[in-house]
């Protein structure tokens, strides 16, 4: 087998592999270099339908790429609505992502009425789903539960909870404290800042 040959393969092997992958931008990422490495491949034994299909499939690619990203942080793609905690479409977002939740929240238990919960929707798809707890101070809340399906997870829609902090200030809190022992790059992109075992943000004031 020529060097030529096992590009080829690793390139359609690539392509294969990237759509079965989950999440939304790992998908295009992968996909787009398998595209890549098949025009080369295609061009090098003068296939030229098959360099104009990748050339296609890599156009696509970077344009699907360039909207996630551009859009990554856009209030307008995301929709913040709050539910009551005994809602039943909130339990049934719960028990369709049961598995995958517990896999990152092993100790979250879906029992507890003193808690708020938002739902981040995009268009008509659940995307993530917070859950916050008062603590004993009245104007501080622990977050609970901050999931993202799988499909978004790359893209952190669980960010606009925060950002539009009047959902939380109308609730009365001033800072918001993340489970103690988090590792949460994420929450440090949000304004978090460490406190001690966790992190703490700072709600502005009216």
């Amino acid at each position: 087998m020529s060097w030529l040959e096992i590009v080829g393969w690793a390139g359609s092997a690539l392509l294969v592999w990237s759509l079965l992958q989950q999440q939304l931008l790992r998908l295009r990422v992968f996909n787009l270099i398998g595209s890549i490495i098949l025009i080369g491949y295609n061009a090098g034994v003068r296939v030229w339908p098959m360099v104009g299909l990748n050339l296609t499939l890599a156009g696509i690619n970077i344009w699907q790429l360039y909207s996630l990203l551009r859009t990554r942080h856009d209030e307008r793609k995301y929709e913040v609505v709050e539910v009551a905690t005994d809602d039943n479409f909130l339990a049934h977002v719960v028990r369709v992502h049961w598995a995958d939740i517990a896999r990152f929240n092993p100790d979250f238990r879906f029992d507890d009425e003193h808690r708020l919960a938002f739902l981040t929707l995009n268009g008509d798809e659940v995307v993530g789903v917070l859950m916050l707890r008062p603590t004993d101070d009245p104007a501080v809340a622990q977050v609970e539960l901050d999931y993202v399906t799988r499909r978004y997870r790359d893209l952190s829609p669980g960010e606009f909870v925060f950002r539009r902090s009047g959902q939380l200030t109308a609730h009365g809190f001033r800072r918001v404290l993340t489970p103690p022992g988090m590792v949460a790059p994420y929450y440090s992109r949000l304004g978090f800042q460490p406190s001690g075992d966790r992190y703490a943000l700072e709600l502005p004031v009216d």
